[in-house]
């Protein structure tokens, strides 16, 4: 049977069903199945970007429940502070900045123009930044549509977007974990007008909260059909529930390591040669449980980072900020061979 499904994984024929189903199978044999699809689809080859993560500020309106971030200390960066930290970071070779934070009134279509135009005008750098729910707010406060939006920040410079705000693509979930975030079909509708305008992103899940797996293959079928349809995702990154210091904690602890290592192989399987990259998240998960997913469908261990606040105000202990020699060393301690890529999935 799991032969089977191997098959029917690169043919790109996963079911619902199929899914299901492996959830409840032997662990093992699916953790198999995952590496060594990795390694017809990918090789043994492990990624990774020379990055920096600037958080522009923790305030926020929207209030999601599992947020650890919002007021955690109460600032916002200017965009001198914001060019100081790219300073920085193109001072140790970062090929990329992406860039975070929360939604304030103020941050309209023109206020991310200006940030950047500024970035582009003073660095040679890649911009990842923005996510659905930024684009939306900001095209409604600046009275335009959001794929208008999408256009300008284009001729600006934004080179990529984030999939974030995603959490899980089921509207049920949505209203208990973040109900004052776009809707799954508004996240759909703005990530496929990004791609369209050819912009590329990410796509994420962020689990462990209230979510069941139904509800976690749903989310998966979902970016599948966009990539399917566009081409515009880079890679898949899940990004496991940290549950210190936010509402949501009371109510779950998060995934279990278990958990962690079946989603990242269901969604090997699952996107097959659709989505080929698959992120491990260090920082979520620290190195050593990395590793291990890396042998278990996932190929890319992530970005350098230099800072993460959101992580770290959630209870994340592995670090903010990792070498690229220490990369390349966790990468071959299992074996494997190191690559720097860029954020699209060019090599350096």
């Amino acid at each position: 049977m799991i032969s089977d499904i191997y098959d029917r994984s690169l043919d790109g024929d996963i079911t619902r069903e199929d899914a299901l189903m492996l959830v409840k199978y032997n662990p093992f044999e699916l953790f198999d199945t995952a590496d060594q699809l990795r390694q017809e689809i990918v090789g043994d080859r492990v990624t990774f970007v020379a990055n920096r993560n600037i958080d522009i500020t923790d305030r926020c309106i929207i209030e999601c429940g599992f947020c650890s971030f919002r007021n955690h200390i109460g600032y916002e960066m200017t965009t001198d502070e914001i060019l100081d930290s790219i300073r920085e970071a193109k001072e140790v070779g970062a090929t990329e900045v992406c860039l975070f934070g929360g939604v304030l009134p103020h941050m309209t279509v023109e206020y991310y123009l200006d940030l950047i135009k500024s970035i582009k005008s003073n660095y040679d750098i890649k911009i990842h930044g923005l996510s659905p729910v930024e684009v939306y707010h900001a095209a409604k406060s600046s009275e335009v549509s959001t794929k208008e939006a999408l256009s300008v920040f284009k001729k600006a410079g934004l080179d990529t977007m984030t999939g974030a705000a995603a959490e899980i693509l089921v509207d049920s979930v949505r209203k208990q974990i973040c109900p004052n975030k776009v809707s799954t079909a508004q996240w759909v509708e703005i990530i496929t007008e990004a791609h369209l305008l050819g912009i590329p992103t990410t796509s994420t899940i962020m689990y462990g909260t209230v979510e069941t797996w139904e509800d976690r293959i749903e989310h998966l079928l979902i970016l599948r059909d966009i990539q399917r349809q566009t081409g515009g995702f880079t890679e898949f990154v899940p990004l496991t529930f940290l549950n210190e210091n936010n509402l949501l904690g009371n109510a779950s602890k998060g995934a279990s390591g278990m958990d962690d290592l079946k989603l990242h192989a269901l969604a090997r399987i699952v996107f097959g040669r659709d989505l080929p990259n698959i992120q491990a998240s260090w920082i979520k998960m620290g190195t050593k449980m990395a590793q291990i997913v890396l042998c278990c469908g996932a190929n890319d261990l992530g970005g350098t980072m230099m800072e993460d606040k959101i992580s770290v105000a959630a209870g994340a202990a592995h670090g903010e900020y990792l070498s690229r020699e220490e990369m390349a060393l966790i990468i071959k301690e299992i074996g494997r061979v190191p690559a720097e890529r860029d954020t699209i999935y060019k090599l350096i």
